[in-house]
């Protein structure tokens, strides 16, 4: 009896249609975790760096470009999404964006023969963070939309830390130059210290765009 009763449930599972996972997520969620390995580069780099760690940074910005074409190829093949199309490209290059601005501070400093300091690490620390915080968001959205705003809203709170050290690391920066020399260095840090603020306020913008969506769509 109890056999042919589990053979019963068996057939009735097999009858219900399997709910097919939203491809367009799961790219979104592939993107983000090229981020938090790019991120984690990064702090790699601010660690030591080094030509082997700069690439790195290097190889996995251009990974997650081609994550992002092979999401708009795909955007532009279907008729009918999910989720608006227009909140899944927006935070398909919100996540882009912020592995943009990692790649451009690796490069600069490498070009400019920029050394990194204390509060470089730091800002460094904290977009792997925030990169963490939006990968988790994409991993929870779709079956557990209330747990991945939650974690939009932790990476939000990264942005205004953020906010905070880089203007602590502008007053050191500019704290009495020493002859010209000096303000060559400090311009140049401004410019790196401003490559990590826009980041993180892309990641900032991601996590809204992740918030909008609970809203709208789930």
């Amino acid at each position: 009896m109890n056999n042919r009763f589990e053979r019963l449930k068996d057939r009735v599972r097999s009858l219900i249609p399997r709910r097919r996972p939203n491809r367009f997520l799961e790219r979104l969620n592939e993107q983000s975790a090229v981020l938090v390995q790019g991120t984690e580069a990064l702090m790699a780099y601010m660690r030591k760096p080094s030509n082997k760690n700069a690439e790195a940074v290097r190889i996995l910005e251009k990974q997650a470009d081609e994550v992002r074409r092979i999401l708009i190829d795909e955007l532009n093949r279907s008729f009918v999404t999910p989720i608006d199309r227009e909140d899944l490209f927006d935070l398909s290059r919100a996540l882009d964006d912020v592995l943009d601005y990692a790649y451009s501070v690796v490069n600069e400093m490498d070009i400019l023969a920029v050394k990194p300091n204390e509060h470089l690490l730091e800002m460094a620390e904290m977009l792997h963070e925030a990169a963490q915080e939006l990968h988790l968001a994409m991993e929870r959205l779709e079956h557990h939309p209330s747990v991945a705003e939650d974690h939009a809203v932790r990476a939000k709170s990264i942005d205004n830390r953020m906010e905070t050290l880089y203007a602590i690391a502008l007053a050191e920066l500019f704290r009495g130059p020493k002859d010209l020399d000096h303000v060559v260095e400090m311009l140049k840090l401004r410019e790196i210290y401003r490559h990590m603020l826009h980041a993180i306020g892309c990641g900032d913008h991601a996590a809204n765009i992740i918030s909008d969506i609970v809203v709208e769509f789930f």
